[in-house]
């Protein structure tokens, strides 16, 4: 792994994001979210790319060993905070019970950390380094919600999944511009997690999804650009 990192970083993160869609794929369109098979390949794959990190001291180049660079613009995060509730909007329902439910929402944290650390860290930053910040936020973000298609491979049906693809759009965007600009991971992977937790405490209601899917993109629109035209604090 070292050896491709210091060849080709881009080639290295793509490696790493196969590895997390082959592994997880599978799990969870024949055992679910729930299944504690599936908690235990994202600890893993989340085990594996920290080692990596930690053991060649990379965690400032990825914005873990520290939180927002400026404290006092902890309100940036406000809009991000406000669409972390989104799936809440419809209802609360537990989507499993006992055990079932604390696996899936591990999960679904563990999928928080992962997903920023690939796609916001290694794939973000080795684009940033190779072709500077609008390609590698295009990319990055695009790369991220357009890889939401393979949850058709998982059993999804088509209109949840071109919701899914849209509404990561946008996200990928915000948490992209985020990291970019604040130069720490921790609110994206915090944020990323909680989406993902409340996705599980979510009642079935496609009105207040769709409602969360247009906000979610409208915010964007208007969050990204502001966010773009604030001090950059990432070095590049």
């Amino acid at each position: 792994m070292k050896k491709l990192y210091e060849k080709n970083e881009v080639w290295f993160a793509v490696l790493w994001i196969i590895v997390y869609c082959a592994a997880t794929i599978p799990i969870r369109g024949n055992m679910g979210d729930e299944s504690p098979l599936m908690l235990a390949a994202l600890a893993a794959i989340a085990a594996g790319a920290t080692w990596f990190v930690k053991a060649n001291h990379l965690e400032g180049k990825y914005g873990l060993d520290r939180g927002p660079v400026h404290p006092e613009r902890l309100w940036y995060f406000v809009p991000m905070i406000v669409l972390a509730t989104g799936n809440l909007w419809g209802g609360v329902r537990m989507a499993y019970s006992g055990l079932s439910q604390l696996w899936a929402v591990l999960s679904m944290l563990l999928i928080g950390y992962v997903e920023e650390l690939l796609f916001r860290g290694f794939l973000f930053r080795a684009l940033l380094k190779k072709d500077g910040p609008v390609p590698a936020i295009l990319i990055s973000a695009l790369t991220f919600g357009i890889g939401h298609i393979v949850n058709l491979l998982a059993g999804q049906a088509n209109l949840e999944t071109v919701m899914q693809v849209f509404f990561a759009i946008a996200w990928g965007f915000i948490f992209t511009l985020a990291f970019y600009k604040g130069g720490s991971l921790w609110p994206c992977i915090i944020i990323h997690g909680l989406v993902d937790v409340a996705s599980k405490f979510s009642a079935e209601n496609q009105t207040a999804s769709m409602v969360y899917v247009i906000a979610t993109i409208a915010v964007a629109a208007v969050y990204v650009p502001w966010l773009w035209r604030q001090q950059t604090q990432l070095a590049d």
